[in-house]
């Protein structure tokens, strides 16, 4: 229990979405003793190293930037760490496993904020999984973090919504915002001991796993209710994509499949719909495509691309 000081705290995280958790704590007045986020790496077509989006803010803040390659075995980070005498460490897309010798060293732990109702989506992408299963709802977890992925014991919750027209950029977002409240109201019950940790239960586990370019490619010979899902899902990245002419395709959004149309049309069938629109064939359904973009140009909606390639209605994509 802390009584009248503030907790010393170190934050673990990397990308943007995360800076709403840090922002949250700096808010509260706790007193931050340094930030943990993964090394600057080259990017664009410059190879320009670039800093993460959480080491960016954090020095802006004046606050202690540690970039290390990984904590396991890493005997000069738990020497810093131990040093700092941190009342608890605070996780949130971190990106690098926590080893249990690092796990121990604040007395109120290491907490994580997981963007899902755990146990449901343990792993890497609970966000996207969430979508692409069609969840009418979702949420944020605070667990204490302990040796196996995901699988502390849950400190704090919040359910959500999962909108008709989400993207995994849009609901994360909104999730870290919820997940910075929920850390803001934890924070003082777990400093004061009133939190009683909640054990997951085992059966209800479900496990998310890495995404990979080639998980993006549209199948049409799926419904079009799953693959504007899929759309959806890995928006901002992968980025669904399909071929045409022998270039990348990528489908940036969509819009309703119920549409009525006196014909049918096989998977993959690029059709004309009213208002310069876009409609492809799937095996239940037509799916209306809203923005695209062409391997090598920018993205452009419907209109526009149709006015450069009038000939891609009627064509057939694969697979």
């Amino acid at each position: 229990m802390i009584c009248g000081s503030k907790i010393r705290a170190i934050f673990m995280g990397t990308p943007d979405y995360a800076i709403p958790i840090l922002s949250s704590l700096v808010s509260k007045e706790v007193e931050i003793l340094s930030v943990y986020t993964r090394p600057d790496k080259p990017r664009g077509r410059g190879n320009q190293a670039s800093a993460t989006p959480i080491k960016y803010y954090a020095l802006e803040q004046g606050l202690p930037v540690f970039e290390p390659r990984s904590l396991k075995n890493n005997t000069q980070i738990f020497s810093d760490i131990a040093r700092q005498r941190p009342d608890l460490i605070v996780v949130a897309a971190y990106g690098l496993f926590l080893p249990k010798k690092i796990l121990a060293l604040p007395h109120m732990g290491a907490i994580n904020v997981h963007p899902s109702l755990l146990p449901k989506y343990r792993g890497p992408t609970p966000i996207p999984s969430a979508i692409l299963n069609g969840d009418l709802t979702t949420g944020v977890s605070i667990i204490q973090l302990t040796k196996e992925m995901d699988a502390g014991p849950i400190l704090a919750q919040e359910e959500t919504e999962i909108h008709t027209n989400d993207t995994s950029a849009t609901l994360t977002v909104r999730l870290f915002d919820i997940g910075a409240k929920l850390l803001l109201n934890l924070l003082p019950l777990l400093s004061s001991g009133e939190v009683e940790p909640k054990p997951q239960d085992p059966a209800l586990v479900s496990i998310t796993g890495l995404l990979s370019r080639t998980d993006a490619e549209i199948d049409w010979s799926r419904s079009a209710d799953y693959i504007a899902r899929r759309v959806r899902a890995f928006d901002p990245w992968p980025g669904c994509f399909t071929q045409w002419n022998g270039k990348r395709l990528k489908i940036i959004d969509v819009s309703k499949v119920d549409i009525d149309y006196p014909h049918t049309f096989t998977p993959g069938h690029v059709i004309g719909l009213e208002n310069k629109c876009i409609g492809i064939g799937t095996n239940n359904g037509i799916l209306v495509i809203n923005k695209l973009q062409i391997e090598g140009k920018r993205p452009l909606k419907a209109a526009e691309f149709l006015q450069g390639h009038p000939h891609f209605i009627g064509s057939v994509l694969e697979p």
